[in-house]
């Protein structure tokens, strides 16, 4: 449930283009990567998404979008967060 719910939330406000970098829309290079297939239709049907591409740039929004709440969380609290290895 918490994972659709910041996947909607992600996807209704950009974190990236927030911020005034570079967004999904611009221009997009061609790269090639060894996955586990099993992983990746995991986590497409986790992020309920159709495509390898779409998956993995959804997960990347979630990597940045993870850091942005560590970020703010350390400027309104002084916390002390970081990221489990």
């Amino acid at each position: 449930m918490y994972v659709r719910k910041l996947f909607m939330y992600i996807h209704r406000e950009d974190p990236i283009a927030r911020k005034g970098r570079a967004s999904r829309t611009t221009r997009k290079v061609s790269r090639t990567f060894r996955l586990t297939p099993g992983r990746l239709e995991a986590a497409q049907k986790i992020l309920g998404t159709d495509t390898a591409t779409a998956t993995i740039e959804t997960a990347l929004d979630m990597v940045v979008f993870r850091q942005e709440l560590i970020d703010g969380a350390d400027a309104m609290f002084g916390a002390d967060i970081h990221a489990v290895e």
